[in-house]
């Protein structure tokens, strides 16, 4: 098929998250992220604007999907709404982007149909997560037993993306095969994340006091990977995020000339 592979690079779309500046809405992807899929996955990075429904052609979210070679679920100081997993009312205060919400959650189901290969961090895990029926925590910090997983938001960003604890790869899995090794020191700067796992994901990472850090869908040959830290970050310092990344983009490399879907080796 090769249909986006004239200039030699696979496209990846990137969800918006919508922020308002200055009483207009701005519909916006992290540079981190956009910079993961150009430098690390060797992709053409698409931002997919988050709009409203009425907003939208005929086509819908299809026109996106039907084009790119690949998803990238980016990360968001927002939560997930918790009407869309029956969860409990946020607690006051609580972030949310209802935009993102309508317009992601469509897409990684539309992804998942056409067997694109998805990569879903931080918040992208979560909606992942939710869209094939699982459940989230809103406050990991609050539940027995658990650590505190945000980043000190008063420290320089270069300090809250900083290492922050270890988790361990499943034996055997997908990202133990990336990593070359069973555990990686990881950053963490969430409060939301996985409750109840979704029937057709399998745990790839957990960290020491149970948190689900990363997942897989359990089907042959799809590259569908969840994670819960930021291996975008400063990626070309970490071995394990550039191979990620690499995979990833070599899965939607595949993708774009019609080869198999085949998982990340």
């Amino acid at each position: 098929m090769a249909k986006n592979l004239e200039t030699g690079a696979p496209l990846i779309g990137l969800p918006a998250c919508v922020r308002e500046l200055d009483g207009l809405d701005y519909h916006m992807a992290g540079g981190k992220y956009l910079r993961a899929v150009a430098g690390g996955a060797g992709a053409v990075p698409i931002i997919i604007p988050s709009l409203d429904p009425a907003d939208r052609n005929a086509a819908g979210l299809d026109i996106y999907l039907d084009r790119i070679d690949g998803l990238f679920v980016t990360g968001s100081p927002s939560n997930v709404e918790p009407r869309h997993y029956g969860g409990p009312a946020s607690a006051a205060g609580t972030s949310h982007d209802p935009a993102r919400d309508a317009a992601v959650l469509p897409l990684i189901e539309g992804a998942l149909e056409r067997a694109l290969p998805i990569l879903a961090l931080c918040r992208g895990i979560q909606e992942l997560n939710v869209v094939l029926g699982g459940t989230l925590h809103q406050r990991i910090q609050e539940l027995p037993g658990r650590d505190d997983h945000r980043g000190p938001i008063e420290l320089p960003v270069e300090q809250r993306y900083g290492p922050a604890h270890m988790v361990n790869l499943a034996a055997g899995g997908t990202l133990a095969r990336l990593a070359g090794s069973g555990t990686l020191e990881v950053n963490s700067l969430h409060a939301q994340g996985i409750d109840r796992l979704a029937s057709g994901l399998v745990v790839e990472a957990q960290a020491p006091d149970g948190t689900i850090e990363a997942v897989r869908l359990d089907q042959p040959g799809r590259f569908v990977i969840g994670i819960q830290w930021h291996p975008e970050w400063r990626f070309w310092e970490s071995d394990f995020a550039q191979a990620l990344l690499a995979a990833f983009g070599a899965a939607a490399r595949d993708y774009a000339r019609g080869v198999p879907a085949r998982a990340a080796e």
